[in-house]
């Protein structure tokens, strides 16, 4: 027991040696042991309590353009249109904004989701994006349904979600002497 004891705090020592060595950069790709950390703490970020909690919000043509608006003014930044996480931001956060077509997004539950947008996750980049006490939580809950959408978004709604991103003085000002050419 003591070997395996001081097997651990070797590795552990060994681990911060190395860490202090290179330093903690947000550049640096997350190992396996980060990614399944970060799992986890996403896990328990999400009470208990609204890990099984349903959609109240029934899906429609109209909540699926509501919300594909709400995600390319409010999401998009960090997320990509597509959801990808293949901005700026999102490829240098730490750890990287996930790809949420991909089933370590796609297999978690409406109520996982959903806690995740309104709370947010500590020591991440998500932001909580919530009121206190979920009031007026529709915007969230239609946000659920749009991640549900992402592996089939159509061409035409990538248009439609461009149109609809946030733009700097800059890019306005290019778009208008594009137009006038």
């Amino acid at each position: 027991m003591w070997i395996a004891l001081a097997l651990v705090l070797g590795i552990i020592i060994a681990g911060a040696a190395s860490a202090v060595r290179r330093g903690f950069s947000a550049r640096d790709e997350p190992s396996a042991i980060e990614r399944i950390v970060a799992r986890a703490v996403r896990r328990l970020a999400v009470p208990t309590s609204d890990r099984d909690a349903p959609n109240p919000i029934p899906l429609t043509k109209d909540v699926l353009a509501d919300a594909r608006a709400h995600f390319a003014d409010h999401c998009a930044l960090c997320h990509g249109n597509d959801g990808s996480g293949n901005t700026p931001i999102g490829r240098n956060l730490y750890p990287k904004a996930p790809d949420m077509r991909l089933p370590d997004t796609q297999d978690l539950t409406d109520g996982e989701l959903f806690s995740i947008i309104e709370n947010g996750v500590r020591l991440t980049g998500m932001p909580a994006w919530g009121k206190s006490g979920h009031e007026n939580a529709d915007d969230s809950w239609k946000l659920v349904h749009f991640i549900r959408h992402l592996k089939d978004l159509t061409p035409a709604e990538l248009g439609e979600m461009e149109r609809q991103n946030p733009k700097g003085p800059d890019e306005r000002l290019e778009e208008q002497q594009h137009h006038k050419r």
